[in-house]
């Protein structure tokens, strides 16, 4: 079989893409938000990378976005101290909810009713999107920038990762840190899975799998590079990283083999999520693109399509060459 992966190239922002997210499937297709230096953080049908609109809005970089599973809301982290929750229909804002700092990441409960922020003042903040004017609920305990911060346990649990060298759970009614975990060096991603309750993690070459509820160890995997972001396929067969050498790595979650790895952008990989399908991956980079790798190389999906080159069909030739036309989405 001769295979070819050609990555989708969703071009637009002018500076690095530092954070992507999936919605969930809904009756219009899913949808992929992007976070970038340029402030201008923009909303794509998930599974062709086409535009639908940019969030204006922010007056610094956006350091992390992510979309309600109905993609009806988004919400974005910024540079500008704030974070700010829009309408993801109209791409109107909705609430700018001011920081003492920099916000680094956002993320919303399953409802859409909360929304969790963590950044660089070291405090996660709990806001009731229904009181926006009240005062948000805040959990102290990092002693560094947080870098990312996730509901999991049903969002009843927290899990935050920071610059204090921490992954720490922490029990939303008590507000108390139920565990922590140490690493030699900082964290540089966090993925929840609830499916099964795995915690992703990535720091220096090294990704690593937890159980998010105990926070013990699964397995651990080494790339040859340093990794920023890894992802772990909604059916846990593979999981995707990339990092410092511009690549991307696919291996077999239960084997830890190396499958493939590809080189598309031209600079360092700082964000990697799968589609909630599976399907695809979407990856961001300091080349300030977002590129869409098929998770299956030669299936018909999206805009990838699947032919029969005329000259090479004879009796017996059943070689599939995958082909995508050269979309700049």
């Amino acid at each position: 079989m001769a295979m070819r992966q050609t990555p989708l190239t969703c071009s637009g922002h002018t500076r690095p893409v530092v954070d992507l997210a999936f919605s969930g499937i809904t009756p219009y297709g899913y949808f992929l938000i992007s976070a970038c230096k340029d402030g201008k953080p923009m909303l794509r049908q998930g599974d062709t990378g086409d535009w639908i609109g940019t969030f204006l809005g922010h007056k610094g970089a956006v350091w992390g976005a992510t979309l309600n599973k109905e993609a009806t809301k988004a919400a974005t982290a910024a540079a500008d101290f704030t974070a700010k929750v829009w309408d993801a229909v109209t791409g109107d804002e909705v609430l700018t909810l001011a920081h003492k700092h920099i916000v680094k990441s956002v993320t919303f409960t399953q409802d859409s009713n909360y929304l969790l922020t963590g950044g660089n003042d070291k405090m996660l903040r709990i806001y009731d999107l229904s009181k926006p004017e009240a005062e948000p609920q805040e959990l102290a305990g990092h002693t560094s920038a947080i870098k990312k911060a996730l509901w999991c346990n049903n969002d009843k649990q927290i899990l935050s990762a920071a610059d204090d060298k921490t992954v720490r759970l922490w029990d939303r009614s008590s507000m108390e840190v139920v565990k922590s975990l140490p690493f030699d060096v900082s964290v540089s991603s966090m993925e929840y899975i609830p499916d099964g309750d795995v915690l992703v993690i990535t720091y220096g070459k090294t990704i690593a799998f937890y159980n998010a509820l105990s926070l013990d160890l699964i397995k651990t995997v080494d790339a040859p590079a340093s990794i920023h972001s890894a992802s772990l396929h909604p059916e846990k067969e593979f999981f995707v990283a990339g990092g410092d050498d511009f690549k991307l790595y696919k291996y077999d979650y239960s084997t830890k083999e190396e499958l493939e790895s590809y080189k598309g952008h031209f600079g360092p990989v700082h964000c990697v999520r799968f589609s909630p399908d599976g399907e695809l991956y979407a990856s961001g980079s300091e080349d300030g693109t977002l590129r869409l790798w098929q998770t299956a190389v030669g299936k018909t999906y999206g805009l990838w399509k699947c032919v029969l080159p005329e000259e090479l069909v004879s009796e017996n030739s059943d070689t599939l060459y995958c082909t995508a036309p050269e979309v700049k989405a």
